[in-house]
């Protein structure tokens, strides 16, 4: 897999926290989020988890549940 490291080692900017709300309120995948911001999947996800910005499918069901 492809790291995207552009910005690593760069402080997170306001706007990058305002993307990474965004393509979370979007349901992106964390990969491709990191893709679009330029840092790791490992640094989007941290930074969701500091910044408390959820990046669970909202509108989903989860993958691994059968329907009742």
């Amino acid at each position: 897999m492809p790291k995207s490291t552009r910005n690593t080692g760069n402080p997170w900017t306001a706007e990058d926290v305002k993307q990474l709300k965004t393509l979370a309120k979007e349901n992106t995948p964390t990969r491709v989020m990191g893709l679009k911001l330029g840092r790791t999947e490992a640094a989007v996800r941290g930074k969701a988890k500091s910044a408390g910005i959820s990046l669970k499918p909202t509108n989903r069901s989860p993958y691994n549940r059968k329907a009742k």
